[in-house]
């Protein structure tokens, strides 16, 4: 598979989870604070956004230079070496508020090519 190649399915990935991120968001802060589950939900997607985000940089850092990208990469080993130091709140404001910025990210790279 060619290098373009994987980055257009990276980014379909990525695409895919943020609207799967999106759609969990809808349900609200009351039901993600009683729901466990969605917490646990919240930090694969962040671990899935994360994990994305380093290849995509990897495969091209020019195109994929936007503080945005490395951000998601350090939230994403956050959330997976210091899980039991995950802060709810943050964990909400991350997909909640950063996720939509980064999916505006992701059309706005694909748009420029």
């Amino acid at each position: 598979m060619r290098a373009a190649d994987r980055v257009e399915r990276w980014l379909d990935d990525l695409t895919a989870t943020l609207d799967a991120a999106a759609l969990l968001v809808t349900r609200g802060r009351d039901e993600f604070d009683r729901d466990p589950a969605l917490p646990l939900a919240f930090e694969a997607l962040s671990n899935r956004v994360g994990d994305l985000s380093k290849r995509l940089t990897a495969a091209d850092p020019a195109r994929f230079d936007d503080p945005l990208w490395s951000q998601a990469a350090r939230n994403r080993d956050f959330v997976v070496h210091h899980y039991d130091r995950v802060d709810s709140h943050a964990l909400w404001v991350t997909v909640s508020r950063s996720f939509p910025e980064l999916h505006q990210l992701v059309r706005d790279v694909r748009a420029s090519s």
